[in-house]
């Protein structure tokens, strides 16, 4: 299965980083953003669950 990132507001790199890491590490939606707010992107924790689930 292939994910198509048409359309997304954000670079793949970040899409990819962010559910890796979610995944990865299983920290919270909202400890994600926070995470990605240290390394200076700006993201909503629903923006990330729908990424995840995607």
């Amino acid at each position: 299965m292939t994910v198509s990132f048409k359309g997304a507001h954000f670079p793949k790199d970040i899409i990819l980083h962010a559910v890796f890491f979610y995944l990865r590490y299983g920290v919270s939606y909202r400890n994600l953003k926070e995470i990605m707010a240290e390394r200076g992107v700006t993201v909503d924790h629903a923006t990330l669950n729908r990424w995840v689930e995607r």
